[in-house]
């Protein structure tokens, strides 16, 4: 009996939770008729939805919910939802058009950004392969010193401990590297350049700006493009500011 009373609470529960879980449809109202591909996110599910021609969408939601609207012609919005607002035949959310005027950019002059030059790794630091980053990992020494004179590792091990730092900045560096590589197979530059309005000397600048994001590369390993492309968009409003803000 003990084992069944917790079991009845947990279905009660997930009852409860489903009976207050709708489906919310509404509206995006603003000054252009460019009213489609807007994102709309439910900030405690973490599900996201974009919005269809007219500004229209439909979100599974309940009451206390907090929708975030996001695109990169309008300026961010979110709504805490109340239970009226699932009364309604459409939910109306008025979004303002956001006016941005980026300042003339001059063509190369960040043209050898890389993961040096933002001081994601140091400069001239080694490459490792695989294998080598494994024997790296597991020994924090060559196999070999010297003329075919094998150390004894376990003596050592304790004595290299201190560039167990060094070697996990290494692993994060080779992530940021792997969702880099994802980023730019699920975008091309044009996306980058006419719909996040990133000048296209910036693209590569922007692509390791993004990958610091750790909600933007959690999107990406779960494999949620919905949720990443959200994230993204919000990287672009603020990546603008920032190059904007240098000159």
């Amino acid at each position: 009996m003990n084992k069944i009373f917790p079991l009845i609470l947990l279905v009660i529960s997930v009852t409860s939770y489903a009976q207050n879980t709708k489906v919310l449809k509404g509206k995006v109202m603003a000054a252009t008729t460019e009213l489609d591909g807007i994102h709309v996110i439910n900030k405690r599910t973490e599900k996201a939805v974009v919005t269809e021609k007219g500004g229209f969408f439909s979100i599974m939601a309940q009451p206390n919910d907090t929708l975030i609207f996001s695109a990169v012609q309008f300026k961010g919005r979110q709504i805490r939802l109340e239970e009226k607002d699932f009364n309604e035949e459409l939910f109306y959310v008025k979004l303002d058009v956001m006016i941005r005027q980026l300042k003339e950019v001059v063509i190369n002059e960040y043209g050898n950004i890389n993961s040096e030059s933002l001081g994601l790794v140091p400069r001239g630091q080694k490459k490792y392969t695989p294998a080598e980053r494994k024997l790296k990992t597991a020994t924090g020494t060559d196999a070999q010193i010297g003329t075919n004179t094998v150390v004894g590792l376990d003596p050592l091990l304790n004595w290299f401990s201190g560039r167990t730092s060094m070697l996990k900045k290494e692993v994060e560096i080779e992530k940021k590297e792997l969702f880099r590589q994802k980023l730019e197979g699920m975008y091309d530059e044009e996306y980058f350049v006419n719909t996040l309005k990133i000048p296209q000397e910036y693209v590569q600048g922007f692509i390791f700006y993004a990958v610091e994001n750790e909600r933007f590369t959690a999107a990406i390993k779960a494999k949620n493009k919905t949720l990443a492309t959200f994230y993204l968009n919000e990287l672009a409003v603020q990546y603008r500011k920032i190059i904007t803000d240098e000159k």
